[in-house]
């Protein structure tokens, strides 16, 4: 399974994109704020706890988030970061380099958030079910700053 994550947005608050299944819309995103500097290691550029991930692709697993008591995707070896899960909040407040998923996007939030998750998470276990492997690319085609 695919995931591709484009970032369309970026404020100074957060990050917002689309999320997509293979070729399909799944979701809108929002993540903390954009600081990626190209050809910098993440340690010159990453403010902790309020940073978007880097570009890339990851491996990503189901793992129990223990501090919200609930079965979520976990993306493996982000540069600079750990702990990236993809979950159910609404406000880059409640993010340190998470991904947080909604059916709807405003400016700096994304809403019906536990909507959205469960709809993914059907998707990501249906994955599992037929042993296919797990992956999302974050791509910054963020053309709209505001």
């Amino acid at each position: 399974m695919n995931l591709l994550l484009q970032r369309t947005t970026k404020t100074d608050q957060s990050t917002e994109g689309k999320l997509f299944v293979g070729t399909r819309f799944q979701c809108y995103t929002l993540e903390p704020v954009y600081r990626e500097q190209a050809n910098m290691p993440v340690s010159a550029w990453k403010v902790f706890g309020s940073t978007a991930i880097p570009v890339g692709t990851y491996a990503v697993e189901v793992t129990y988030f223990y501090r919200d008591q609930y079965y979520s995707p976990l993306l493996d070896n982000v540069p600079g970061f750990s702990g990236v899960r993809i979950h159910v909040v609404n406000y880059p407040k409640d993010t340190e380099g998470c991904i947080l998923v909604g059916t709807q996007v405003g400016q700096d939030e994304v809403l019906n958030s536990k909507v959205a998750f469960d709809a993914l998470m059907k998707q990501i276990d249906a994955a599992r079910q037929n042993n296919e492997p797990i992956q999302i690319t974050v791509e910054d085609d963020c053309v709209t700053q505001v």
